[in-house]
């Protein structure tokens, strides 16, 4: 597959989520060949981008990315072997129900795993995370996401937030771009990184004022409308030094 084989406006976001993998391996929040990143492809049909099963990170790129149905199936029959079917149940959960949802992120990461595991689930300690404040939502462990079932809870949970803890688990994200859902993945894993430096350090922790933490969610929530668009450029134009092949 070759860019110009593909209606351009799907050809911007597989390159857009084939870059959002290359910059989860970056910034060492990847695991091994599992979790998943999505994004929504235009049309009224649900389709999906998916990573290929069994490809690392690293390794992704825009034209390896494979279309899937909302219950996780390949549209092209040759490219089933190429999923894990399990790992969509998640994704397939917020795509279905959140019309604004237009990319999913999934992480397994060392911090956002032990937030997970921690019962006060992620704390205002710092301005990463007071963005979130107010806005983060926690789902119950339930075993490994095989179960279908398990989707109407997990999007009952999520609501109307972009952010969610999954217990005992990881984190996800969604956004409006791909931009957006990896600003949100990258700023959650830091807050959940500094949150694990704080508790370790031996020393007290100080919570600030609910009124300082709902107004710095506030100020942050102003700029919404274009979360995320300045640091994704800049991360673009950084793989598009380093790692051209990306956009292949």
């Amino acid at each position: 597959m070759k860019g110009h084989n593909v209606d351009p406006q799907e050809w911007e976001i597989r390159c857009d989520l084939a870059a959002a993998y290359r910059l989860i391996a970056h910034f060492g929040m990847d695991d091994l060949i599992y979790t998943h990143l999505s994004a929504r492809l235009p049309g009224k049909e649900h389709r999906f981008l998916l990573n290929p099963y069994g490809l690392m990170f690293d390794e992704i790129t825009a034209s390896s990315l494979v279309v899937v149905d909302p219950e996780g199936h390949a549209i092209e029959k040759e490219e089933e072997s190429k999923i894990n079917n399990a790992g969509f149940t998640i994704h397939s959960a917020v795509h279905m129900n959140r019309d604004d949802a237009q990319c999913v992120m999934h992480t397994h990461t060392t911090a956002g795993m032990a937030v997970a595991a921690q019962e006060q689930g992620l704390l205002p300690l710092n301005q990463m995370s007071m963005e979130f404040y107010g806005h983060v939502s926690y789902h119950d462990y339930e075993g490994i996401a095989l179960d279908l079932d398990e989707r109407d809870r997990l999007v009952n949970d999520l609501g109307r937030n972009d952010v969610m803890i999954l217990k005992h688990h990881g984190l996800l994200t969604t956004g409006r771009t791909v931009a957006e859902a990896f600003y949100n993945m990258y700023y959650l894993e830091q807050a959940c990184r500094i949150q694990l430096a704080a508790t370790q350090g031996g020393q007290k922790i100080t919570l600030p004022p609910e009124k300082v933490a709902e107004h710095t969610a506030a100020q942050f929530n102003q700029t919404a409308s274009s979360k995320g668009q300045r640091p994704w450029a800049a991360l673009r134009r950084m793989l598009d030094r380093t790692s051209p092949e990306y956009a292949s």
